[in-house]
């Protein structure tokens, strides 16, 4: 759960939606879901960072975040974006070591854990992906490579960031296939995260939210939400729409 003991529903969306498309969604998902103390946050493209952040600003329980940063915090990187950057822009979190920079971009653990220390060092929260791939979960490697990764990760974050810290557990094969894990597999690898946590940042560490994210839906939110361990969830496709995302941001509630 966030900190406050609610769910964090979080919505990805990938490289679709420019500004006026950003705005049309937050437009119309703003008058969906009413103002709550259950935390959203929306990962739209760089060049809609702003656009996105203008149109929450007057909405703490809805945040901005960036979909990928670069470590350095300027210089000659042609097409990347920094921390500080994506702050200036309204950016409050950064989503990093998606499964798709991970696998498409071929970023490792060493680049994520960099990435890491840069948004925490600007003034972002960091929300870091884990998961592992159908052939890793079929050789029985999903906590080695789950535990490897958040490893990495944490050797970023000094302790008083932990207050900062998001973990997505998103396996590879269930991202945009229309395969979901179960919610035992979620709250199975969520728990070894959550032990893994605790051993290494006691009481602090535990309290790090884990999401899950792979093929979340409006009809799977629910269940997925109810599950021991999984304390929001990290939404792809299904946060392209606002009927849909705003059905996810309320699943579970009373």
């Amino acid at each position: 759960m966030a900190r406050n003991g609610e769910p964090v529903i979080a919505g990805n969306w990938k490289m679709h939606k420019g500004p006026g498309q950003a705005q049309s969604f937050l437009r119309e998902f703003l008058d969906l879901h009413p103002r709550t103390e259950r935390p959203v946050l929306v990962f739209p493209g760089a060049v809609a960072l702003q656009a996105a952040a203008d149109m929450t600003q007057d909405r703490p329980d809805v945040r901005v975040g960036v979909q990928n940063i670069h470590w350095e915090p300027k210089g000659a990187f042609t097409g990347e974006t920094s921390a500080a950057m994506a702050r200036d822009a309204g950016a409050a979190v950064a989503l990093i070591g998606h499964s798709e920079r991970r696998h498409v971009f071929g970023e490792t653990d060493d680049e994520v854990a960099r990435k890491v220390a840069a948004a925490l060092e600007h003034g972002l929260d960091a929300m870091v992906c884990v998961g592992e791939t159908i052939d890793e979960r079929r050789a029985d490697r999903v906590e080695e490579v789950i535990l490897r990764q958040l490893d990495a990760a944490l050797e970023a974050v000094p302790d008083n960031a932990l207050g900062r810290l998001y973990i997505a557990y998103e396996p590879v094969w269930a991202i945009g296939t229309g395969e979901t894990a179960t919610p035992a597999d979620a709250s199975a690898a969520h728990g070894a995260l959550r032990e893994r946590l605790r051993e290494a940042r006691g009481d602090a560490g535990a309290d790090v939210p884990i999401l899950y994210g792979g093929s979340v839906k409006p009809d799977n939110a629910a269940e997925l939400l109810a599950a021991p361990n999984v304390d929001g969830v990290l939404v792809g496709g299904a946060s392209l729409d606002p009927h849909d995302f705003s059905r996810i941001a309320a699943a579970g509630r009373g």
